[in-house]
């Protein structure tokens, strides 16, 4: 029975990689296992959503090159992909320039503590990282 998963990722990659990793892995697990999952970056977890930092990030998990990209692009396949605005903007980036400092190839919808609270409440599960 497919299930619906909220994920909230506000853990800051710079401090807990492996935990960074962790979420991206369950997220991408669900979609994969069949569920619907929406999946939201807020406070520096927003990191993981820019081009270069996801590229850098294998080496500081002790991954082969291109490990953290590939589980990225398996999870916007399926999933829906959120942020908070203010922690995009906080982190340099902003919907005029996010098309040439994120990851691409996923419609991102932006928002904040409503889209949070609207998500959690009408999820199945809830996952946070």
């Amino acid at each position: 029975m497919s299930k619906t998963f909220f994920v909230m990722i506000s853990t800051d990659p710079d401090i807990d990689p492996m935990k960074s990793l962790v979420a991206l892995a369950c997220a991408t697990q669900a979609t994969s296992d069949g569920h619907e999952v929406n999946v939201f970056f807020a406070a520096n977890a927003v990191k993981l959503l820019q081009a270069d930092y996801l590229k850098s990030l294998d080496s500081r998990i002790s991954q082969p090159t291109g490990f953290c990209k590939d589980m990225f692009d398996n999870l916007i396949q399926r999933a829906r992909i959120y942020c908070s605005t203010l922690s995009q903007a906080v982190n340099g980036v902003t919907p005029d320039n996010a098309h040439d400092v994120l990851v691409g190839g996923y419609e991102l919808q932006w928002s904040g503590p409503p889209g949070v609270v609207t998500l959690s409440s009408s999820a199945d599960v809830t996952l946070s990282f």
